[in-house]
This record gives C-alpha cells, structure tokens and sequence, in this order.
C-alpha cells in the first residue's frame, strides 16, 4: 500500500539516496554531485519554512518517491510562480507513484498563493515526465536548447505550465 505524506527528519537519508542516484546515472537533472542528508536538511528547511509541501510516498514502510514545490527563480517578482520536482526511488518506476505524488502536490500548490506552476524536464530521451505532466493538464511552454552538458553530451530542457488559478 502506498501513502503520500509529508516529509520527516528520518526520510532524508533516503531522499538524498535517491537524488544521488539520478546524479550519479542520468541527466534527468544538471547537479553532477549529489547532495548530502545535510544539504538536503537545509533545502526541505527553507521549501517547508517557506509554507510549501515538501511530499513522499511511502510504500509499505519504505520511501519510494518524493516531490516538492519550490519558487521558480529567486527574484521578487517570480514570487508566485512555483517549479516542481519530483524523483522515484530506483525500481519504483512505472507504478503510479509519480501520478500520485503530482496530484497531491498540485492540489498542495494550490493551497498557496502560487498562480503557476513550472515544470522543468531534462529532454533525455524519455518522455515519461512530460507525459506525467500533461496528463495533469501542463502545456509546453518552451524548450531550451543545448542548456545543460553532462555524460558527454548536450541536452534539452522542455518548459511546461500550469496555471493554479
């Protein structure tokens, strides 16, 4: 059975474990080391201090996945455009915890003052996510091309929105 819920102290770890995964063999995201339970602690701080959700599922006990919203771009005027994130643990892909985990945080975005929410997807050749966003009602917004180079290549990132309001 599984759970969305908020994040604890004790799902950092696993959190970090996770991300470091993604890091270390994709290009799903651009940090080339991963982080540590400790940056982790201060990122969930600040997402959290900031009234926004920080989720995880949890499948009989375990963390699979998690997903949290953060403001898009640091300036003031981005203050109510939201970007989501959200990663499954190895093996646990395929089984509806991405569509979970976005449902929940959608509906949790919702509760703050956010207008949009931005999705930006590492075009790895695997449409997966965009396909999880649009089936949650996102719309491609742009593509940037060549934006990121890691694994000894140059990659894509598609832009998709939702508008909250």
């Amino acid at each position: 059975m599984t759970r969305v819920r908020a994040l604890t102290e004790t799902d950092l770890p696993t959190v970090a474990g996770i991300y470091a995964h993604y890091v270390t063999t994709t290009v799903a995201t651009f940090d080339e080391t991963p982080l540590t339970p400790g940056d982790w602690r201060a990122k969930a701080a600040a997402i959290t201090g900031a009234g926004l959700p920080f989720l995880v599922a949890e499948t009989d006990g375990a963390v699979t996945g998690y997903a949290y919203v953060a403001q898009y771009r640091p300036k003031p005027a981005y203050r109510h455009t939201l970007e989501d994130t959200i990663y499954l643990a190895p093996g646990s892909t395929g089984k509806g915890l991405g569509r979970l985990l976005l449902g929940e945080l959608i509906a949790a975005a919702g509760r703050t003052e956010a207008r949009q929410l931005v999705a930006v997807i590492a075009d790895s050749g695997d449409p997966a996510s965009a396909r999880l966003h649009e089936r949650f009602g996102f719309e491609q917004a742009g593509r940037l091309r060549s934006v990121g180079f890691k694994q000894g290549r140059w990659i894509d990132t598609v832009l998709m929105q939702l508008d909250l309001r």
